[in-house]
């Protein structure tokens, strides 16, 4: 399906962003998924980092992240990330990873070195990460809020009916239960989850999951519109238009949520620092 008028993607102005990148072998999910931001946010010098490699253990049909048995994490890792959040001048680094089902603590353990180590070399840094579900796992979740990031993460990307298509390895469920859980444990940070459109959904269960993600004590969210970035991906169904997008954004407003970013082009990560600031306003 061609993108309509109100889609508009560029990927001029990113040379600068990925010598800093290349430079310090650090991976970030921008490229490896795709993004349609990405040139706005490399000509920004922004990045998402994508730590723990770059092979997933699942197969979600809207990733463009090759899903193949990964290799163990590389323990120079974190600094890495660290150094380049530093050259890059980043005030708020989102760090986030493929999924690690073959880990024991499904990567948390390099989350929080990576964080630690972001901290360590610019402490004023506010830091969001972005993970997987660790399978549901407590003890995962809190090696990751014990190294106290400002923001807890985690997609919830679609609706329940749509998760068989979708992502196929997940479970509703518990990726609600992650986000309940680390506003239990971790209360002083602020949490956030993400929807994708335009898969097949209707409005009403948009709307459910927003209540969903509500009772979960979720702070902030993001909806966009689903790209397919390949043709292994799962098709577009329906291209959402920026009317509904605002209709989205106001039900969620009107449900509590503190911050909302709702449009064609949201993804989780950008304009992260803003939008953040637009939640402790």
């Amino acid at each position: 399906m061609r993108h309509p008028e109100w889609i508009k993607v560029s990927l001029a102005g990113m040379h600068d962003t990925k010598k800093v990148l290349r430079h310090h072998g650090v991976s970030t999910v921008c490229e490896e998924a795709r993004c349609p931001n990405r040139g706005k946010c490399f000509s920004e010098s922004t990045a998402t980092f994508m730590i723990l490699g770059d092979r997933c253990t699942r197969n979600c049909a809207f990733c463009a992240v090759e899903s193949s048995l990964p290799l163990p994490p590389d323990p120079d890792e974190p600094q890495r990330v660290a150094e380049a959040a530093v050259e890059l001048g980043l005030k708020f680094v989102v760090i986030t990873s493929v999924t690690r089902d073959d880990l024991s603590d499904g990567g948390a353990d390099q989350f929080a070195k990576t964080i630690r180590a972001v901290r360590q070399m610019g402490k004023s840094i506010k830091i969001e990460v972005l993970t997987p579900d660790f399978k549901g796992s407590t003890e995962a979740l809190n090696a990751v809020l014990g190294a106290m990031p400002d923001v807890f993460n985690h997609n919830i990307e679609t609706v329940p009916r749509l998760y068989g298509a979708v992502r196929p390895m997940a479970d509703y469920g518990t990726s609600l239960d992650i986000l309940k859980n680390a506003k239990k444990l971790y209360p002083e940070a602020t949490s956030k989850s993400g929807i994708m459109v335009g898969l097949g959904e209707d409005e009403g269960e948009v709307l459910q999951v927003m209540k969903d993600l509500r009772d979960a004590e979720c702070d902030i969210l993001t909806v966009g519109q689903y790209l397919r970035p390949g043709r292994r991906n799962i098709p577009v169904v329906e291209y959402i238009t920026p009317a509904v997008f605002e209709k989205y954004r106001a039900a969620a407003l009107g449900l509590g949520f503190r911050a909302v970013a709702s449009s064609p082009l949201t993804r989780s990560s950008m304009n992260a620092e803003k939008i953040f600031d637009e939640n402790r306003g």
